[in-house]
């Protein structure tokens, strides 16, 4: 997988992790979504991060791959715990996002 794929892919993360986390806060139960936001914001964060270093030419990221994988495993999981669209949706794009990692790492 090109970085240019990867890099989209990512940004499709980060933007649903955001969109989640936003309107986690105007769930009836958003005392019961505490983790889940503070999960999208970080998992978003991680992707952000490795986003912008994959726009580079440095090749030294495989630790920084393998976290963010386990960030969107994470969010995923914990998205997958509620059914509105928004979790479903982050959920999904975070399971894309760390599949894609892991292409890219093979």
């Amino acid at each position: 997988m090109r970085n240019e794929e990867l890099v989209k892919g990512m940004s499709n993360c980060v933007n649903h992790c955001n969109w989640c986390a936003d309107a986690c806060l105007n769930e009836e139960n958003v005392k019961d979504m505490v983790e889940c936001i503070r999960l999208d914001k970080a998992c978003a964060a991680v992707c952000r991060a490795l986003n912008d270093i994959l726009v580079t030419e440095y090749k030294d990221v495989q630790k920084l791959v393998d976290y963010c994988i386990e960030m969107c495993e994470k969010c995923a999981e914990e998205c997958e715990k509620f059914d509105s669209k928004h979790c479903k949706d982050c959920a999904e794009a975070c399971r894309e996002c760390a599949k894609n990692l892991r292409n890219f790492a093979a």
